[in-house]
Formats: C-alpha cells, sequence, structure tokens
C-alpha cells in the first residue's frame, strides 16, 4: 500500500465569489451612500471590474465586496485588487482572484515542511499543487498543523488526505 498523503493547493469556488459579486452589485443598488454615484461591479472576462463616479465610493464598494468574500469563506488573498484609477469621469479598480500555487510559492512551502516538519515527510511539487506523502499519518497532521500556523501571502487548502 502507498504511503499516507495529502494534496496542498490554492482554490477558489467561482460560484461563490460570483454570489459574492451579485451580493455587493446588490447592496450597491439600495444602499444611500451609493445612490447617484454609478457604482458598478461585474465580471469582465476573468477579472472583477469595480467602477464609481469618486475614488473614495469605488473604494467603499471594493470593502463591501471583500466583506461578501469573508462571509462566504473565501480567503482574501486570493484577491489580487489594483489601485483605483481614473478613466474618464469615473473611477476603476480590476481584481485578479489567483488559482494555484506558482512555482516559486510551492518551493516556499516546500522549504518550510523540509525545514521544520518531522523527519521522513516528502514534499513533491506537482504542476500548481504539492504532494505531502509520510509513512505515518501522524506526520502529516503535525504537516498541517505547521502550515496552518505558518504565515503565506497566498491562500492554502488540504485535499485528498488518505
Amino acid at each position: 500500500m502507498a504511503d499516507p498523503s495529502f494534496d496542498i493547493v490554492s482554490k477558489v469556488d467561482r460560484q461563490e465569489v460570483d454570489n459574492a459579486l451579485n451580493q455587493t452589485a446588490k447592496e450597491a443598488a439600495t444602499r444611500y451612500d451609493f445612490k447617484g454615484t454609478g457604482a458598478e461591479i461585474a465580471w469582465s472576462g476573468d477579472d472583477i471590474a469595480l467602477k464609481a463616479g469618486a475614488e473614495e465610493r469605488v473604494k467603499a464598494l471594493l470593502d463591501v465586496f471583500k466583506e461578501k468574500l469573508i462571509k462566504r469563506q473565501i480567503s482574501l488573498k486570493t484577491l489580487d485588487a489594483g489601485d483605483p484609477h481614473q478613466s474618464g469621469k469615473e473611477y476603476r479598480i480590476t481584481c485578479k482572484v489567483s488559482e494555484g500555487i506558482s512555482q516559486e510559492n510551492a518551493k516556499k512551502v516546500a522549504k518550510v515542511i523540509r525545514d521544520e516538519g518531522p523527519k521522513g515527510v516528502q514534499p513533491q511539487i506537482q504542476g500548481d499543487q504539492l504532494r505531502v506523502s509520510a509513512k505515518k499519518k501522524d506526520d502529516l497532521q503535525t504537516v498541517i498543523a505547521l502550515l496552518k500556523g505558518h504565515e503565506f501571502d497566498f491562500a492554502l487548502q488540504f485535499t485528498n488526505y488518505r
């Protein structure tokens, strides 16, 4: 039988992001402080575009969107929001929702596992995820606890624990 293992991934439920976006759009349409500012939020391809008539209104719209993401258990580390920039008479912010673990981030995680994790745990980079295997399941649980306690600038989820 193969050694116990689990995968470290960085995935986002796009349906939950879409739900948060729709809730934000609804709130922007009904809230008094957004009336007459032209505040809008919508998908723009794979990105999210926020628009408003004033810089502070577009920032407020971004804050509302972040609140909705938090309520839906989506890490804000996956949201890469740009700075507000003026486009004609309105201000815009473009946000990207990042998925997958880049090679350099995977190397950072693997280094933490090798340096601070129990002996006999092998991390392997497999595309945009990381597979961690060990002889004992207890060692894998120790690695999960270690990584949850470690602060990374990207979101991590643990899947395929077997």
